[in-house]
């Protein structure tokens, strides 16, 4: 979806209509087309304003909103799996739901299936040392 045109430039076009003047001409010189001016027109006849519609996401909203109460329970309940995190939940979730909350916090999983803090960037490395074996 494009960028919404300047509330400044629609209030011009359809002033320009209100003016008398062709929809044609008003839409070649605000460099828009016909069937924008005639959707311009129509939200102002039903709603009787020029400003654009809010936009609104077309996601769903996360079943889990509350992340700093997530936090707290991941933390007492980190060595749980995401299946067993997502039964403990107060409300219905799958596991899936609980491992995309686990991200949105910054918990990882590691191989061992235990959900850790992940240090913030700039971290130091801790450096581990290689026995070579010939």
């Amino acid at each position: 979806m494009g960028a919404a045109y300047p509330l400044e430039m629609r209030q011009k076009a359809l002033a320009a209509v209100d003016r008398g003047e062709k929809k044609l001409h008003v839409s070649r010189m605000f460099g828009i087309s016909r069937n924008t001016l005639d959707a311009w027109l129509k939200h102002r006849v039903a709603t009787g304003q020029v400003v654009p519609k809010a936009y609104r996401s077309r996601r769903p909203a996360p079943k889990i909103a509350d992340l700093a109460e997530f936090r707290q329970f991941a933390a007492t309940r980190g060595h749980l799996t995401q299946q067993q995190m997502a039964d403990a939940w107060p409300e219905a979730v799958s596991n899936r739901t609980i491992g995309k909350a686990l991200k949105a916090i910054g918990y990882t999983r590691t191989n061992s299936g235990v959900a850790e803090l992940r240090d913030e960037p700039g971290r130091e490395w801790n450096i581990l040392e290689f026995e070579v074996v010939k």
